[in-house]
């Protein structure tokens, strides 16, 4: 976190109310850092999903004395938001937090152009929930276990969303996740999915997202926790201490005593946008336009009867990992005509 103060600008903190970003401020204010400005976001509630962690964020804001911006977004605000985060995405990102950030970003460039982000710290200390399954699976069964708890959905599903033209005919993602895991080395289940989600997803993904709507206001986001030598020293940290406490056991240890007890200790929280995971008024009506339109119609990319089964029941289909299948189909056609691929 020192490394990444260097700037010839002052340097905030993305203070999700999370472990992580905790972290960071609990770190910077050990360090000497006074006056440190730090932001949180949060949206209002829907399908009965809370949409801010403010009561985490606060805790820490209060304990550090930081400089605490909270940003309450509106419902208002979030359909011009979408059309923005959309146009700012390098390539279709379904995750429902896009707009958070770049809304987050949007207001933090008002008052500062560098900040730290706790982001990174559950691919390398194993912080999410599909790595305690693979726990004591053999590593010539890592591939199926990893599968199962990650993908969105198995393939065999893809017949029943994409007309027969999209279809590859083979099951491309677990080819893929298989060609990394027989790579040596990654001796145990765990490691071997620790690795392709820091070296492929995370790049791919999470990085890519916040990069992408920071960028489009001129903000820049540094995460000390891809800092290379800390990547380096938690890839050599057997993943037994790294699945301890429900996750990042070490992680934990480390913060204990530094960072209040109830954030270590919470829930594991996410970034919520609840108005995405659970569609309806504009923001339905938005998807809908954009499935229904001609252009979507003409691509043919998905099933008719995929899409009406999505738009009679906008709450219901979420896939293994909990998403809405209607916001990921949406996504992908709103990228596409956005973008006039």
């Amino acid at each position: 976190v020192n490394r990444r103060m260097v700037a010839d600008v002052t340097v905030g903190v993305l203070l999700s109310g999370g472990l992580d970003s905790s972290f960071i401020v609990a770190l910077l204010a050990e360090a000497g850092q006074r006056n440190l400005t730090t932001f949180s976001i949060g949206f209002n509630s829907a399908g009965g999903e809370t949409g801010d962690e403010f009561a985490y964020s606060d805790l820490v804001a209060e304990r550090f004395g930081t400089d605490h911006h909270k940003i309450m977004v509106e419902d208002a605000r979030l359909l011009p938001a979408l059309n923005g985060a959309i146009e700012a995405m390098s390539e279709p990102m379904v995750s429902h937090d896009v707009v958070a950030f770049y809304l987050l970003s949007k207001e933090v460039s008002k008052h500062l152009k560098v900040v730290q982000s706790g982001q990174g710290a559950d691919e390398v200390f194993a912080g999410y929930d599909w790595y305690p399954p693979l726990a004591g699976i053999p590593r010539a069964d890592a591939v199926p276990a990893y599968s199962l708890a990650f993908f969105d959905r198995p393939y065999g599903k893809l017949t029943e969303i994409l007309n027969p033209p999209y279809l590859l005919g083979h099951d491309a993602a677990t080819d893929y996740v298989r060609s990394h895991f027989n790579v040596p080395g990654a001796e145990t289940s765990v490691d071997a999915a620790l690795r392709i989600d820091t070296t492929v997803m995370l790049v791919d993904d999470p990085v890519k997202r916040v990069d992408n709507m920071t960028m489009a206001w001129g903000l820049e986001a540094r995460t000390p926790f891809l800092d290379h030598e800390l990547v380096e020293l938690a890839a050599a940290c057997p993943p037994e201490l790294k699945l301890a406490q429900n996750g990042k056991g070490v992680l934990k240890d480390a913060a204990r005593g530094i960072v209040p007890d109830e954030v270590i200790d919470r829930p594991k929280g996410y970034f919520p946008v609840p108005a995405i995971r659970h569609l309806s008024g504009a923001n339905l009506e938005l998807v809908r336009e954009a499935l229904l339109a001609p252009s979507a119609k003409s691509r043919g990319l998905f099933r008719s009867d995929y899409i009406e089964k999505l738009l009679e029941a906008p709450g219901l289909y979420r896939t293994n990992l909990g998403a809405s299948e209607l916001w990921q189909a949406a996504l992908l056609e709103l990228w596409l005509q956005c973008h006039g691929v």
